[in-house]
């Protein structure tokens, strides 16, 4: 049994029919339809993999799984295109952090081309840095596309519209979980996909996932002028922080994106200031990780709620990037939540984090690029529960 149906648990019940064919397969998703959180409000990209730490999961699942992600794409009339992208410089304090990236590009077995800033109005002509570099893999897809055609290929019985309120596990017997509507559901192997709510899944099933989830409301822009933009640019990252800064993205549907910044959310599914659910505040607040973030980022955060509040500030720094942008030029998109695990003492996970219990596998940190990489993501998970299933039954304890 799958809880969640965005394309991480998705390709995990497609990756576990494939590789064991005749498994029944359920997937519990609460929402109407698929792929209503993090997959269907991101940005749409085929990262490269040029980022992340060279040997993380990260790394070789993002990489692997960009390739991946184009094939299945081109396989099933999944609208994508290979586009590639700038990260570009704007000031010389970042000329250091973009050679690193050449370097990290470079061990993760990624083409990069770097570019002085003459070259950068080859690709982008209204474009302004001091230096740049250009990934050819990078590209851009239809994830809800992507994720509506996994959930039909993997023969799984999908359940919308199914919150889950109770797990009972039983040693030796499996789980059974119980839905808000009084319906119960039994499996052997429970996988948890659930993103935003992950750890609380976790707990229900009696596991201590020894983390939380923050969310990160990250709130975009339509450019009115998305000739500005032919394709992809990006700044330099800052690598303290698992977020790439305020961006700009050519979409699948050719409007350009600029976002996102990353403001804390009041609520697992706050899309906005005005959702705000109190105990799910409180849960977030009781977290000692949450004021260790607070205190350790705060001129960072400070920055982001900034950019939040005032169209000004946001616009200032798109023209980091691109000078001739205004504030008129920028149209309110819909906002994504970021899903972001963070232990006690206020470190953000910056890998992806899956963890087992009896009968039970956690997928417990899977942001971006968990897209791009769902496809080696869900073959992990799969493999990981397939062991759990063909693992001997224990013997069930007499209650004493």
């Amino acid at each position: 049994m799958v809880i969640g149906g965005g394309i991480v648990g998705l390709s995990t019940a497609y990756a576990i029919t494939r590789a064991a064919p005749g498994t029944r397969v359920t997937v519990l998703e609460k929402e109407p339809g698929p792929a209503r959180h993090q997959t269907g409000r991101n940005s749409g990209v085929i990262h490269s993999g040029v980022y992340y730490r060279p040997g993380s999961l990260k790394a070789r699942y993002a990489v692997r799984g960009a390739a991946e992600m184009v094939e299945f794409c081109a396989e099933h009339g999944i609208e994508h295109s290979v586009t590639g992208k700038l990260i570009v410089a704007t000031d010389r304090a970042e000329l250091p952090r973009l050679h690193a990236l050449v370097q990290r590009g470079r061990e993760n077995g990624i083409p990069v081309r770097e570019l002085g800033a003459a070259q950068i109005r080859e690709y982008e002509p209204q474009v302004r840095g001091l230096a740049a570099i250009h990934v050819g893999t990078t590209g851009i897809c239809d994830y809800v596309a992507v994720a509506r055609r996994l959930a039909h290929l993997s023969g799984a019985r999908i359940r919308y519209g199914a919150e889950v309120d109770r797990v009972d596990r039983r040693p030796g017997l499996g789980v059974a979980v119980r839905t808000r509507s009084g319906e119960v559901l039994r499996a052997r192997v429970l996988v948890n996909c659930a993103g935003l709510h992950c750890d609380e899944i976790a707990r229900l099933t009696g596991d201590d996932p020894g983390m939380r989830i923050v969310p990160f409301r990250g709130e975009y822009y339509e450019l009115a002028r998305p000739e500005l933009v032919r394709g992809l640019v990006y700044p330099v990252p800052d690598p303290a922080f698992p977020f790439l800064g305020v961006h700009l993205t050519r979409g699948i549907d050719g409007g350009v994106h600029l976002g996102p910044n990353a403001v804390p959310a009041l609520a697992r599914e706050g899309y906005g200031w005005g959702v705000l659910r109190p105990r799910e505040l409180g849960a977030t607040l009781a977290w000692p990780g949450s004021w260790r973030i607070a205190r350790r980022h705060w001129r960072y955060g400070a920055g982001e709620l900034h950019r939040s509040l005032s169209r000004s500030a946001f616009t200032a720094a798109v023209r980091r990037l691109l000078p001739a942008v205004t504030e008129e030029d920028l149209v309110p998109a819909p906002a994504g939540v970021r899903a972001q695990a963070v232990l006690a003492d206020g470190t953000l996970v910056d890998d992806f984090l899956i963890k087992e219990g009896a009968h039970a596998v956690h997928v417990l940190n899977a942001p971006s690029p968990a897209a791009t990489a769902s496809l080696p993501i869900g073959r992990e998970v799969a493999r990981r529960a397939l062991t759990a299933l063909a693992a001997p039954a224990a013997p069930a304890r007499r209650p004493s």
